[in-house]
């Protein structure tokens, strides 16, 4: 069970700045979920303006898997180094010339420009996810109560209104190029709005930080990856992310083929999937905070289990339908869990969870083309065994999420005030 402190765990902070801060960040994830989901719900446009063969653009697009890698490989040093504050605002900055390429690339056309825009917004991702991530674990120490599933919610939230969005776009004739434009300015806009309340919660640590402890951050960093623990909880990163991102890119698919359906039950399916994600992501946050990490992860990994099973050999689409139910619910708590379990440790907050998610950004690369493999030897549903053996592997590491001593002191002893 997490720890509480004993009276107010944001000190000399008025309610009206803490629930700022919870709001700038909840709303950098929806952000993030937004300008992401809004782009990629125009790739049948995109495809088409640069004249390539889905084959082509697929290959094109492994670029922002390969710029975000390289993002999280040196990001945690730069977060220690320079503070979150720092990093996310040269986040915003890359990911705006990174979708003006992009933007470009599509009304010149040009596939290089396209490229160059994906491997600059891929590493720029890296630099708002992280950032963003340990200000909202900071947050949660701070007030004392599970809320980063709920920040990962406004993620879900925000990819839905941008999928949304760019289905207003496409309906009114907009082109592609001129959408990312829009959006990329608004979503810009906000995000520099809600910058500084946002990180707020480690604003304290980046003003107290000396030359001493900087000088060796980037050494930091890289001696994360020989962390047991980290790479424990990388590896449960990395099942998560593989189920719900084998979801997102096969669920619609293993409906048509698997159940003899039409696309617009696919489709529907998919999005009881999101809507059971993202409803759990909310309401979960309670079963962490009265029943610890572990169980739930635990428990997690058991629905996901149950409810990809029940999917594959359900034989009927009403069974299939209510265990994907189970799966988006036991889904939904596994990344923010190990996000969380990352930035126990304030000090190497940043160095931690830029090596867990760079498991995701591995699971991103590596999954798509093995399942499709998969898919074409065994068949779609059959393929999704993956998903089963992931939810065994989380289950297998479970333990390493269980909250480590020092957050414990920290939060017991040491409370981080929001604001002053």
């Amino acid at each position: 069970m997490p720890a509480r402190s004993s009276g107010s765990s944001v000190r000399g902070a008025s309610h009206t700045s803490v629930r700022i801060v919870g709001l700038a960040l909840f709303a950098q994830f929806g952000l993030f979920g937004m300008i992401m989901s809004s782009w990629m719900s125009r790739i049948p446009s995109i495809r088409e303006a640069l004249d390539v063969t889905a084959l082509q653009l697929g290959s094109m697009l492994i670029a922002g898997g390969i710029g975000s890698l390289l993002g999280a490989f040196i990001v945690g040093g730069f977060v220690a180094r320079f503070g979150s504050r720092v990093i996310l605002l040269a986040g915003i900055v890359g990911n705006t010339l990174g979708f003006g390429l992009l933007a470009a690339s599509v009304l010149l056309p040009s596939q290089p420009l396209f490229l160059l825009g994906m491997a600059l917004n891929g590493a720029c991702g890296a630099f708002i996810n992280v950032p963003i991530n340990i200000n909202a674990a900071a947050y949660e120490r701070q007030i004392g109560r599970t809320v980063l599933p709920q920040f990962h919610a406004a993620f879900s939230i925000g990819a839905a209104a941008g999928a949304f969005s760019a289905s207003l776009f496409s309906a009114a004739g907009t082109s592609a190029g001129a959408q990312v434009i829009v959006m990329t300015g608004a979503i810009t806009l906000l995000r520099v709005l809600t910058l500084r309340a946002s990180c707020q919660p480690t604003a304290q640590k980046a003003r107290t930080a000396t030359p001493q402890r900087t000088r060796g951050a980037f050494r930091s960093a890289l001696a994360a990856w020989a962390e047991p623990r980290t790479i424990m909880l990388g590896i449960v990163l990395l099942a998560g992310s593989l189920s719900e991102g084998t979801a997102g890119t096969w669920l619609s698919l293993a409906v048509v083929d698997g159940y003899a359906q039409p696309e617009a039950i696919g489709a529907a399916v998919y999005a009881t999937f999101l809507g059971a994600m993202t409803v759990f992501r909310i309401t979960g946050v309670r079963l962490i905070d009265r029943f610890g990490r572990v169980w739930v992860l635990r428990i997690s990994g058991a629905v996901v289990l149950v409810g990809v099973l029940l999917f594959i050999f359900g034989g009927t689409l009403p069974l299939a339908w209510s265990g994907v139910v189970l799966w988006g619910m036991g889904a939904a708590l596994g990344v923010p869990i190990a996000i969380a379990a990352a930035s126990d440790d304030p000090e190497h907050a940043g160095q931690r969870v830029a090596v867990v998610t760079s498991f995701s950004t591995i699971a991103s690369l590596a999954a798509p083309p093995l399942l499709g493999l998969l898919v074409d030897q065994v068949g779609v549903l059959t393929s999704l065994l993956v998903v089963a053996a992931a939810a065994v592997i989380s289950l297998s590491f479970s333990s390493a999420v269980r909250r480590s001593e020092l957050s414990v002191v920290t939060t017991q002893t040491a409370p981080v005030r929001i604001a002053e």
